[in-house]
């Protein structure tokens, strides 16, 4: 599966932006999406998850509240919405997938970038 991140881009404090991860080569029926970050100087974060076929999220505690994924199954593309977005939430942002909890995440995207101004 290849994975295309886009949507990142400057925004102040406040802010929201929505980042998107278009899936192509096949569907994302029981795959667990996840959303990445490395902000400069820094070991890349997690930052939250979604599995395909339940919906189910979760999040770090650093987005909790602020940050919110879904996905579009006709467009087999994930989304990132991030609210009231923080200098701290600098960063590149990844997507990558997961065929299952016990796998690691094999597939990634290339990253898309975010900066928040304070």
């Amino acid at each position: 599966v290849q994975l295309q991140a886009s949507g990142g881009g400057l925004a102040q404090a406040g802010d929201s932006l929505r980042l998107s991860c278009a899936a192509s080569g096949r569907t994302l029926n029981n795959y667990i999406m996840g959303w990445f970050r490395r902000a400069p100087g820094k070991e890349r974060e997690f930052v939250g998850s979604i599995n395909w076929n339940t919906r189910g999220t979760n999040y770090a505690d650093s987005v909790k509240g602020r940050f919110t994924i879904s996905r579009d199954n006709a467009k087999n593309t994930v989304y990132l919405q991030m609210n009231s977005l923080k200098p701290e939430d600098t960063a590149v942002y990844y997507c990558a997938a997961r065929r299952t909890v016990v796998d690691s995440f094999g597939f990634w995207g290339q990253g898309t970038q975010v900066t928040v101004s304070s």
